[in-house]
């Protein structure tokens, strides 16, 4: 049986042992397209093929890093997970500390989300249908352009242009900080709470699903609680989903095939979109 620690014992890099492992025979893959002028502002596209329908639903898939790196490629391992039940996927750079900090950190996604809400049909995909999926910094930012309307505004979008959104091991409500990097990230003190998704709950988010590892030791549980019990205190859409024996690396990790077991994890993300793809406000 493939496990993590599998991957954590070779000499490669692990997630480039998990990503050779990845079936590459069920998408297509458009790499490298550009949704600004900047290096880091580029995007992979992965299209599910052998489709009926060329409009299909897409997933916007948020990878971590702690606000500091990461790299699109590496996600190969999500995006197939995504494709493998009919979602046209996409998976963008965004810029990172040092180059930026809060909240310039937020410029990207929202860039992404406007050029995935006016490209993706080119690519098949249904740009009524858009789902934001994030992990860890990446949920944080995914779950700002839900929450706080401010960072969708700048680029003429509202966070009800897209059908949901799902963090997955997310931090919401992570204050104080303790780390020297993450004060040079996030600011002065007077500042920070400006960073906290909680800060900006009034209610009228979008749907919203919560996926949380009791183990995670990363990102503190109670990030998820209490973001998921202000918005009910709010009587806003939140859903929250728990995984008793995960950690903070499971929660996005058990989305690739090697290691999906039972699944579950990918189908109670599938099960949240599927609900609410067709799901239309017409009084908003």
């Amino acid at each position: 049986m493939v496990t993590i620690a599998t991957f954590a014992s070779t000499a490669c890099s692990p997630v480039k042992v998990l990503n050779s492992l990845i079936p590459s025979n069920g998408h297509t893959v458009k790499s490298d397209i550009s949704y600004g002028s900047v290096a880091r502002q580029q995007l992979d596209i992965y299209i599910p093929k052998h489709q009926a329908s060329n409009k299909l639903p897409v997933v916007l898939f948020f990878y971590g890093g702690s606000w500091e790196s990461g790299e699109k490629e590496d996600y190969l391992f999500a995006a197939e997970a995504f494709a493998s039940r009919g979602y046209v996927t996409v998976i963008p750079n965004y810029r990172v500390y040092p180059e930026v900090k809060f909240p310039e950190v937020m410029q990207d996604p929202a860039y992404a989300a406007r050029w995935v809400k006016t490209h993706i049909a080119e690519y098949g995909g249904d740009p009524d249908q858009i789902f934001m999926v994030g992990h860890s910094a990446g949920a944080h930012l995914l779950t700002m352009l839900a929450i706080n309307t401010h960072y969708l505004g700048q680029v003429a979008l509202t966070p009800k242009d897209f059908r949901g959104y799902v963090g997955l091991a997310g931090p919401y409500d992570f204050l104080p900080l303790k780390s020297t990097r993450l004060k040079e990230i996030f600011g002065s003190e007077e500042t920070q709470w400006k960073s906290q998704p909680i800060r900006f709950v009034d209610g009228k988010n979008p749907a919203l699903l919560l996926l949380v590892g009791l183990k995670d030791g990363v990102v503190w549980p109670h990030n998820t609680y209490n973001l998921a019990a202000e918005i009910k205190q709010h009587q806003g859409m939140v859903e929250v989903v728990e995984f008793p024996d995960y950690g903070h690396i499971d929660m996005v990790v058990k989305l690739a095939k090697p290691l999906r077991g039972n699944s579950r994890l990918l189908d109670e993300v599938d099960a949240f979109m599927q609900r609410h793809k067709l799901s239309v406000n017409l009084t908003n």
